[in-house]
């Protein structure tokens, strides 16, 4: 049950994280949250909502391991899109801003440990 909880709250992450992408980027909030001046948000929103959606597809699959209704073949689709998420937070923390290993990275990889282990 925690590994679910824990995979479910990764899922939610990136659900929120799709609408900040591609809903609310050239917004306040979303300024806000990824730094963008008003010029930088409305140039680049097209690659914004992309990321979005990119961030959405990690979601349903996350949330496709935990509705699974084969319980050892959803683990495997969690364990999947966990990596995933890992891969594009190190990806992220690397090339743009460092805060994306602690924010993205630390829940997956705490969600994908509790996966494994229990």
């Amino acid at each position: 049950m925690i590994s679910l909880i824990l995979v479910a709250l990764v899922a939610i992450e990136h659900l929120y994280i799709l609408v900040l992408e591609m809903f609310l980027w050239t917004t306040p909030r979303g300024r806000k949250t990824f730094g963008t001046t008003p010029e930088l948000a409305e140039a680049s929103k097209s690659l914004a909502a992309n990321q979005g959606l990119y961030n959405g597809f990690l979601a349903a699959g996350l949330v496709w391991g935990i509705f699974h209704p084969d319980a050892a073949f959803g683990r495997q689709i969690e364990i999947f899109f966990l990596i995933c998420v890992l891969v594009a937070a190190l990806y992220g923390g690397a090339t743009a801003k460092r805060s994306i290993l602690l924010m993205q990275g630390l829940p997956a990889l705490v969600a994908l440990l509790a996966v494994l282990v229990l």
